[in-house]
C-alpha cells in the first residue's frame, strides 16, 4: 500500500469516526470465514459498519479526531476491526450477543462522544448505556408525568369543578 492509498484509508476511518461519533475497536482474529462472515451480516442487519483496517491507520486517524483519545493507542497491537455505529451501545450489544457462542470478538476499545473505555472488562458498562433516544424519551416522560398528573386530577374533580364554576356564573349573574 503506497503513501497515497494510506492517506486515503486515513481519511476515510477519520470521517467516518466524525460521522458516527462512535466507534469501537475490537479482535477477531482467529475466527473462521464463516464466523467473520456472520459478524458482518450482523452488523449489516444492525446498521454498524464494520471495517478492517492497520493499527498503524487507525491510530493515525484517531490523532485527528478533537479531544483526547490517546488512552486508545495501547489497544492498537494485534489484529483490529473498527465496528462504527449511531447508537452508543448497539456494537457492545452484538459483541456481547455473539460471545454467547464464541469467546471472540473481544473488546479492545471504544470511543462514546468523546468517552473512551479501554478494556474487554468495559463492556457491560457500555451495554448498560443509554442510547440518545431513549435519554431524550425519559425526559419527556419525565416532563409529561407532572401534566398529566394535573390533568389526571381535573378531571376526576371535574364535577366539582363544574359546580364551583356554575355558582360563581349564577352569583355574578
Amino acid at each position: 500500500m503506497n503513501r497515497e492509498e494510506k492517506n486515503e484509508v486515513v481519511s476515510e476511518l477519520q470521517g467516518q469516526m466524525q460521522e458516527y461519533g462512535n466507534f469501537y475497536i475490537a479482535d477477531i482474529s482467529s475466527l473462521s470465514v464463516e464466523q467473520v462472515n456472520n459478524i458482518r451480516r450482523k452488523c449489516f442487519e444492525g446498521d454498524i459498519v464494520m471495517k478492517v483496517a492497520k493499527n498503524s491507520l487507525i491510530r493515525k486517524a484517531i490523532e485527528g479526531l478533537d479531544g483526547d483519545a490517546s488512552e486508545i493507542y495501547e489497544a492498537l497491537k494485534g489484529s483490529s476491526s473498527l465496528l462504527f455505529s449511531k447508537t452508543a451501545n448497539a456494537p457492545a450489544k452484538l459483541i456481547k450477543a455473539l460471545r454467547r457462542t464464541s469467546d471472540k470478538p473481544l473488546l479492545k476499545a471504544a470511543f462514546i462522544d468523546s468517552s473512551v473505555y479501554v478494556g474487554d472488562d468495559q463492556l457491560n458498562n457500555l451495554v448498560s448505556l443509554k442510547s440518545r433516544e431513549e435519554l431524550v424519551g425519559e425526559i419527556i416522560g419525565l416532563l409529561q408525568s407532572p401534566a398529566k398528573n394535573v390533568i389526571s386530577a381535573l378531571k376526576s374533580s371535574g364535577g366539582k369543578i363544574a359546580g364551583i364554576v356554575k355558582t360563581l356564573q349564577e352569583r355574578e349573574g
